[in-house]
């Protein structure tokens, strides 16, 4: 199944957008809504609750007074931590039973208030955000909520801010407008992205080929691999070696076809065989085949496994390296040489250009691949040169 986190700051509507991804058919799961849940009258969460914070946290009616838990709770660090201990077990607990009842086909959009505040977003396959201007927030949040402006301004302050969220959001909409605007951009979503990412995942569907096109460097490459680095840090755990951004779009300022190059380094094979079945959960199918590099510098080739990305907004080649060959370090050491040499990135994007339009109309990228690694194949000779008279490890 296809795990969307849905989030935003308070006041940007973020309701909108989860009520018309529910309207496509996603399965919607609201934390708010379970916080609530979990805490009704009769339950063991608010029995503990009295316990910890006592009995004048109950209204007449016996079911819980959120203004007069908050005065205690937030009243101190320990106490917050009291709250949250009681509290986002049984969240915790009951969304995953909702998730694990969900079709295999699902695709679940958990709405989580707090999702960059608890450093959540590795945890979905795609992270969308929706926000508004501050102004805006702060008049919907007075307007329908009855906030003092006050009030408001200290609620947005001590949420996440935009630069925060931006660096975790795979999907960005501006809630500000009206609402038809937002609604139309969600609709484009479900059909073009998550659909055919959530297919992509469950059967294992590779991209289709496609001619080499080359890009101008995107200065946020490096963001948008990051992000995708991360979901493979969960998975990979400690039986990664290392986790790194390779390839052209980790050189600033070089061109490049808009894939994302990375590679998952394992101490042996096995190793990655073990984590295959989790990455490609995770949204990067391995790929069948036998997968391997060109030895450089002696006979043969040095085995790989390859999975690429599901997402089909954001192309993704994983290359899973294993310490047992060279090819990890080289794969290192030739953006880095390409960063410290400009001329020498120069004249491969000079290269790489030449290739790609030579190939424009092949319908795949075998052959610029081929060409092109003429030149890299002598360059990787003058990279090993560099990292020698320089002392580079990586």
């Amino acid at each position: 199944m296809l795990r969307v986190g849905l989030t935003g700051g308070i006041g940007a509507g973020k309701s909108t957008v989860a009520n018309r991804l529910s309207e496509h058919g996603a399965v919607l799961i609201d934390s708010d809504k379970i916080a609530r849940e979990v805490v009704e009258p009769g339950t063991p969460g608010l029995a503990e609750l009295v316990e910890a914070f006592g009995e004048d946290i109950l209204g007449s009616d016996g079911a819980l007074d959120r203004p007069a838990l908050a005065a205690k709770a937030f009243a101190d660090e320990d106490s917050r931590k009291r709250l949250n201990s009681i509290v986002h077990p049984r969240v915790g607990a009951r969304t995953a039973e909702l998730m694990a009842a969900a079709a295999p086909d699902a695709i679940i959009v958990h709405d989580i208030p707090l999702l960059v505040e608890g450093g959540l977003a590795p945890m979905y396959h795609l992270v969308v955000m929706v926000d508004a201007p501050e102004e805006v927030r702060v008049r919907r949040l007075v307007e329908a909520r009855g906030m003092a402006e006050p009030d408001a301004r200290a609620r947005i302050k001590a949420q996440a801010t935009t630069d925060q969220r931006r660096a975790v959001a795979d999907v960005w909409f501006d809630n500000s407008g009206a609402p038809d605007i937002v609604l139309a951009e969600v609709d484009a979503l479900w059909a073009d992205r998550l659909t055919p990412f959530e297919a992509n995942v469950r059967l294992r569907k590779p991209r289709a080929p496609m001619s080499p096109k080359i890009a101008s460097y995107d200065e946020t490459w490096p963001v948008q691999a990051e992000r995708a680095l991360a979901r493979i840090r969960v998975v990979a755990g400690d039986n990664a070696v290392r986790i790194d951004h390779i390839g052209s779009t980790s050189v600033p300022g070089l061109p490049a076809k808009d894939i994302l190059d990375l590679q998952l380094t394992v101490s042996t094979l096995d190793r990655a065989d073990e984590l295959a079945q989790a990455l490609s959960d995770a949204g990067f199918p391995r790929a069948e085949g036998e997968w391997y590099d060109d030895a450089h510098g002696e006979e043969g080739t040095w085995p790989k496994r390859f999975h690429f990305g599901g997402d089909p907004r954001r192309p993704v080649n994983l290359h899973v390296r294993s310490q047992e060959t060279p090819a990890w370090r080289l794969a290192l050491l030739f953006p880095e040489w390409l960063r410290q040499n400009p001329g020498e990135r120069d004249a491969y994007a000079a290269v790489k250009n030449a290739m790609a339009a030579k190939h424009a109309g092949d319908g795949t990228v075998e052959q610029y691949t081929d060409e092109k690694q003429v030149w890299v194949d002598a360059a990787f000779a003058r990279a090993d040169a560099w990292a020698e008279s320089t002392g580079w490890t990586p």
